[in-house]
Formats: structure tokens, sequence, C-alpha cells
């Protein structure tokens, strides 16, 4: 039987140092203490820094993920000042060009930026292709007096790049809590950092697949764009397509929290499965909210705060019949899902996500080549008290596993180092979770070094108050 199958990944980093300030955690610190901005500052990394860090390389392509488990802890420790902002299948792209990306993706004309920063933007931006000279003509530089008054009255939220406040996002209305300036330049910086992966993802296609091309787009996103009678409705799926110019398709955004994105590749799959469609893109923003996270225990151990970068994604999935370019296949015959019925434990979900697709395809544990989970930056996580998130899943995996037969009793370890991968994702969980591998598998299956990954995302349900469920999405992708 032939499966839909994924041809092309784009992943991309903006470094936000400005931004840290309006996180969830960060911005409700700030509100009861703004000295803590000084507090903040010395632990904030140049864009160097950031390009340079392991992690980084691996999340865009630059090295493999196996190269951190040699790389001597802590990696911020040593970044590499010869490491490049573009790789394989990603980018980084600097706190400059993000600010002029806001701007342009902005259609209610709320964002400020001053000339200087506009310039910057358009150039870095042009220079890497990633935007034109003629979409920068038509919009106007701020004045700096006008950005100061707005800033000044309480109307707008600063904009600040190198210490210097250079623009303003004004709130989209009087008295909408849904509009506020906070929740727009959070919505605004979802849908840039979305324009940004699908535009990058389309450079890398570029003479074999334009914008025009593509048939649907698909956001898993973790936003919530709307105002006050429909506070999550929005699509931006249709509004980042409208942005890179994908004029013929439409989309919708699909929300399941940390596994969204993997459900919109699930979904990709069906649709083309079931003939709707031929080709459909899969993006997703990255989270405002999540930056500085968990900024006071890395403060607080005189680290920098790695959570400073927003990350976005974008899949191509693709007809076999159409697609020309080689690529795995998503096994849909294999999706596995935690139902509504089932156990919250955490080795329920992994009985659901694992070993579910697992005995639909027939296999033991060991027939897959490499499993995908939560690839969360253990440097991030593990200061903060919330341990090494992918390690203790692929435990949790290996462990059952040895109940089952699967692997030796004494096989745990040698399983984890041989079938796991070390994190290194930001803590953006629709990024985090599984998808964010999604380029290497497709780099290793094409080399004919991996035949078979297992990709398995978990949201948590019971974040929105409705329901106490755990929830999670997975399946094979094979050559």
């Amino acid at each position: 039987m032939s499966y839909p199958i994924v041809t092309a990944v784009a992943n991309v980093l903006a470094h936000s140092p400005g931004l840290v300030r309006y996180g969830s955690r960060t911005s409700r610190d700030l509100a009861r203490d703004p000295a803590l901005v000084a507090t903040i500052a010395p632990h904030l990394r140049t864009y160097p820094e950031a390009v340079g860090y392991g992690p980084t390389q691996v999340y865009i392509g630059n090295a493999d993920p196996e190269a951190l488990r040699t790389a001597s802890r802590p990696w911020f420790a040593t970044p590499d000042p010869t490491a490049r902002s573009d790789g394989a299948f990603g980018e980084v792209i600097g706190e400059a060009e993000l600010l002029g990306l806001l701007k342009l993706c902005d259609r209610a004309r709320l964002v400020q930026l001053d000339e200087a920063t506009l310039a910057r933007a358009r150039d870095g931006l042009v220079a890497r292709a990633l935007a034109s000279t003629e979409e920068f003509h038509a919009l106007a530089p701020s004045p700096e007096a006008g950005i100061a008054r707005a800033v000044g009255s309480g109307e707008a939220l600063p904009l600040v790049l190198d210490d210097k406040v250079v623009g303003a996002v004004a709130r989209g209305h009087e008295e909408d809590e849904a509009l506020t300036a906070g929740v727009l330049l959070e919505n605004l910086v979802a849908k840039a950092t979305g324009v940004l992966a699908l535009r990058r993802l389309f450079a890398q296609l570029e003479g074999r697949l334009a914008p025009g091309d593509l048939d649907f787009v698909l956001a898993g996103s973790e936003e919530a764009v709307g105002d006050r009678y429909q506070r999550g409705g929005g699509n931006l799926a249709k509004a980042i397509a409208e942005q890179v110019g994908v004029k013929r398709a439409s989309g919708f955004d699909i929300k399941a929290f940390c596994a969204s994105t993997l459900y919109g590749v699930f979904n990709a799959a069906a649709l083309i499965q079931a003939g709707v469609f031929s080709r459909v893109a899969v993006v997703a923003g990255g989270s405002l909210a999540k930056l500085g996270m968990k900024y006071r225990a890395h403060v607080a151990r005189g680290m920098p705060i790695l959570e400073d970068v927003v990350a976005g994604i974008a899949i191509l999935v693709e007809d076999a019949r159409s697609g020309k370019d080689r690529g795995p296949a998503i096994r849909l015959d294999t999706v596995g899902f935690h139902g509504a019925g089932a156990e919250s434990s955490q080795q329920a979900v992994i009985e659901a996500l694992v070993l579910g697709p697992l005995a639909k395809a027939g296999y033991r544990l060991t027939d897959v080549d490499r499993y995908a989970t939560e690839m969360h930056n253990p440097e991030i996580t593990e200061p903060a008290g919330s341990g090494d998130v992918p390690l203790g899943n692929y435990r949790l995996i290996a462990a059952l596993g040895a109940m089952r037969g699967h692997i030796p009793r004494d096989g745990i370890q040698d399983f984890i180092v041989r079938y796991g991968l070390p994190g290194y994702a930001p803590t953006q969980g629709h990024i985090a979770s599984a998808v964010c591998y999604l380029g290497h598998a497709v780099q290793s299956m094409r080399a004919g070094n991996v035949g078979r990954v297992l990709f398995m995302a978990k949201g948590s349900l019971f974040l929105g108050r409705m329901t106490q469920l755990s929830d999670g999405v997975s399946f094979l992708v094979t050559t």
C-alpha cells in the first residue's frame, strides 16, 4: 500500500532576548517587581552565543542529535564561534529580523518600528531570501518620538532591541481583553515564526515547488487567536498562507496542546490518503508565553536564560505517487491514540502510544530504529527540577518493553542509548514533542541509515480545566 510521504522539513529559530520579558512567567514577575529587568539582563545571550549553542545546531540540521552525547556539559559554556546560522533544514534569525517579520505580518497596523530597525530587518531577511525588498517598500518606519509617546502613555508595549526601545505594539481594542497588546504580540509572534518556517520550506524547494502549488495548510501552534466572543477560534493557518503567498490553498488550525503539530502531520497524511489533496503543509509558529519559563532557575544558577528563542516548523506531506522527492512514508495503519476512557498514568499513555502502534504493525520494540518523543533540552529543564524529559520517557518505554519480553530486563540502558535520542529542542511543547526530529529522520532515511522511526507526542488536556485527561498521538514513519 502506498502511504503519504514527508518530502521536506524546515526548522527555524528566532533569537528573542528582548521578548523574554513578555513570557508568561517573566511578565507576571516583572509586574510585581519591575527591577527584575536589571537582574535578567546579564543572563541574556548574544546572537552568536545562541547560534553557536550545540542544541541549536542540532535543531537546524548542522549536527546529529547523537553528537550531544559526547559533548561536554554544560553545552552553553562552549558555544562554537564558527557555527552557521543556516543549516541543512533550518535557520536562526536575529531579533531585528524577527521584529521586521512582526511588522510585515501586522495587517491591523498595530506594530511600530523605527527606521534603523526596519532597515536592519529588511537587509537581514532579504539577504537570507526570506523576504523581498518590495515587501518592505510598503512599510513606513515610525518616528522615535511617536514610539516613545505610545509607550509612555501605557497604550502600547515597548519592543526592545539591544537595550533600546525601537518599537511598540498597540492594543487592538479599548475594552476587549483578548485584543490587548500582550495577547496580540503573542499571536503575531506565532504568525511571524510560522511564516518564517513556511518561507524557509519553500526556499529549500525552490525550482521544485512554489507557494501556488500547495493544496492546503494545517497549523499546529499553541496560541488561541480570537476576540472576546471567539477567544480561540482563529485560523492562523490561513493567515500564514496569505502572508507567504499560498493563494490557492485554504487551511485551518488544530488544537491539541503539545500534541497539536504531530496531530497536524497525521491529519495531513489522512487528507492525502483520502484523495482530497496531493500536497499539504503543516506549519507551527512559536510560543511567546514560554520564553523565560524557567528563567528563575537559570538565573539562580548563574547560567544563561536558554529560553530566549522562539521556534517554528514547517513540513511538506505529499502523495507518494505525485511527489518528486523520495521521502519516508507516514504509516496511517499504525496511528496510536490515548482514548478518552484510558488511564492517564504515564504507563498507560506509553502503552497506548508506543506498544499500540507496534502491535498494529506486528513489530517488537527492537524492530524500530529510533523513538522520537518529547525532545526537550535537558539543560533547560534540569535546573528547574523537571529532569531530563526524553530520558524519562525512554526509561519508561524500555521498562515496558522489558515487562513484555521485547528486551532483556538488564537491557534498559542499552535500549536508551541505541534507540533513544538526547534532548535538544527549546521548551516550546508543540515543537519539542517529537515533530522536531522529522528533519533528521528524512535525512537519515534518505541516506539509508534508518528505516523505521516511531513519533510520539503527548498533550496535557487537563491544562484547560475541562478534563483531567491526558492526550497523545503516535505513528510510524518508514522508508
